[in-house]
């Protein structure tokens, strides 16, 4: 009986002990599986896409996007509870910066320990204008920048952030590449541009801005503006026009019927699809569009 009592005992303790090796083993795998968890949030379109290229196939890495790809810029985006949710959730915030998003103070003040970092950090940002992913160059380097900063944040998957944003940044050299042949014959030539992220066309391109309006959601147009844009076709002998499509073809199809002049319409990329490849796509089309415009 007692050799029975014993055997049942020690049956007893064998059981438990293993129960407790599984506890532990699991929740030290669980924990270890959360701490290798690392949240990426975006603060808006183009920033998100160069997040996703760089973080791709990075079981270890969530990438996730602030405003709704189709929001556009962010001048007057105003934060929401859930907005503030996703943010403390987040290891790391990316955010394009040059003054584009108005709520950082918001969340620095709600989040002091948050890794926030401006992604055009570095760059070179003609009168303050933030719209700098529309030069294929200065995109190249906010693609760098998240590489690195991700690679701090995530040590553990720094081979493979650094093959991703290699492989990306490839493909936007060929971009540029492309770019090089239209500034041979675009430099030089003046245009009117209908938003303020074309200026970084006109820098990538050496082209002379004659008259600048930035049409955009809250921006009216009427006789006055097509006045000033008449005036510009005459006193600076272009005919060449850079126009939105969304909010600058009202404009610019009244002063077609007025003067001889062509208008080319250009994506501004702060919206599409939830797309890697969205970018490029976009860029291309742009640079097509730049190819007749110049008779490249």
């Amino acid at each position: 009986m007692k050799q029975k009592y014993y055997f049942t005992a020690a049956l007893l303790c064998a059981v438990s002990l293993c129960a407790w090796l599984f506890v532990t083993v699991y929740n030290n795998s669980h924990k270890e599986s959360k701490r290798e968890q690392i949240t990426v949030v975006t603060s808006f379109y183009p920033v998100y896409i160069a997040a996703l290229n760089v973080a791709r196939d990075c079981g270890g890495i969530e990438v996730f996007n602030l405003s709704e790809p189709q929001t556009g810029c962010l001048h007057d985006f105003q934060l929401t509870p859930e907005d503030m949710k996703l943010i403390s959730r987040a290891d790391v915030f990316l955010v394009n910066g040059g003054g584009m998003e108005s709520f950082l103070g918001d969340v620095t003040e709600q989040y002091p320990d948050l890794a926030l970092f401006e992604t055009t950090e570095g760059l070179r940002m003609p009168d303050e204008n933030a719209h700098v992913w529309m030069s294929v160059s200065r995109y190249r380097g906010q693609v760098n920048f998240i590489a690195e900063r991700l690679c701090e944040i995530s040590p553990e998957h720094a081979q493979e952030l650094q093959a991703n944003a290699r492989a990306y940044d490839s493909k936007l050299a060929e971009l540029e590449a492309q770019q090089e042949e239209i500034l041979e014959k675009a430099k030089g030539r003046k245009i009117i541009s209908f938003h303020d992220a074309y200026a970084y066309v006109a820098d990538d391109y050496g082209l002379v801005t004659e008259y600048s309006i930035n049409l955009d959601e809250e921006r009216q147009t009427g006789a006055k503006e097509a006045a000033d844009v008449l005036s510009a076709v005459r006193d600076g002998e272009t005919n060449l026009i850079f126009a939105e499509e969304q909010y600058g073809r009202e404009l610019a199809e009244t002063v077609e019927k007025e003067a001889d002049v062509n208008v080319y319409y250009l994506d501004t990329l702060v919206r599409g699809a939830d797309e890697k490849d969205s970018y490029l796509d976009g860029m291309q089309k742009n640079i097509n569009i730049l190819k007749t415009a110049f008779g490249v």
